[in-house]
């Protein structure tokens, strides 16, 4: 199970459009041999269908897709954005952070949430992650929290 590796990691991307966000933290877990290129396409295509339902909280996405859409290894990925992007969520827009998540079963999807609710559930730690300059920057952060 990988959790934002500096290789799962991109920081100050200028993105103006949803679809090319999702696409961007997608590219980073297929490059990695997390998922299938498949696998981007099912995210983009659930939030054309279903909308921001994974806009979890202000300024937060967590775009995913099922395990059978081509998920070969648990991983998560981070992209930060320089602006925000309207997702269309009203209560939790602009998103600046967006976390793609592949699990590749109920149990991994299950721990790679409660380290995201560990992490993201503290105001402190999204603000470190909002103004990371470097991906190791962010590695070193989660070791020394045991995150």
């Amino acid at each position: 199970m990988a959790f934002l590796q500096p290789s799962l990691i991109r920081l100050q991307e200028p993105i103006g459009e949803p679809q090319d966000a999702i696409r961007i933290a997608g590219d980073l877990l297929q490059k990695n041999n997390h998922v299938e290129a498949r696998y981007v396409d099912a995210m983009v295509a659930a939030y054309q269908k279903h909308g921001p339902y994974f806009v979890i909280a202000p300024g937060i996405a967590v775009p995913h897709a099922r395990p059978e859409d081509g998920v070969i290894r648990a991983a998560v990925s981070m992209v930060q954005m320089t602006e925000g992007v309207a997702f269309g969520s009203e209560a939790n827009d602009p998103v600046y952070l967006i976390f793609a998540l592949a699990a590749d079963s109920n149990q991994n999807h299950l721990q790679l949430l409660q380290r995201l609710s560990l992490l993201l559930g503290n105001e402190e730690n999204v603000e470190r992650l909002r103004n990371a300059k470097a991906p190791n920057e962010i590695r070193n952060f989660l070791k020394e929290n045991s995150i």
